[in-house]
């Protein structure tokens, strides 16, 4: 697992956004310092060098979750870059 980014702000809607190092893919799993699954990203925004993150939530976040770090899995999902191409 790798970082993701830091939470910034608790939504109303009971989502939280992230501040990211990398921008990550709509779908991506978000899991905790555990390693457990918590979320999945719904909405990447902001700039390119310091994009944000809409993660929503498996479980309604509490005011505790701001400041901690967030991780996911880099890479591909449903092996979209295993080279395959057109046959000859």
């Amino acid at each position: 697992m790798d970082i993701l980014g830091k939470v910034s702000e608790v939504t109303t809607d009971g989502r939280i956004i992230v501040k990211c190092s990398e921008t990550p893919e709509i779908g991506q799993f978000i899991y905790d310092s555990k390693g457990d699954k918590i979320g999945i990203i719904r909405r990447v925004f902001g700039p390119v060098e310091g994009p944000y993150a809409s993660i929503e939530m498996k479980n309604k976040p509490t005011e505790k979750i701001r400041g901690t770090n967030i991780y996911t899995i880099w890479g591909n999902k449903n092996g979209k870059s295993k080279g395959r191409g057109r046959r000859n």
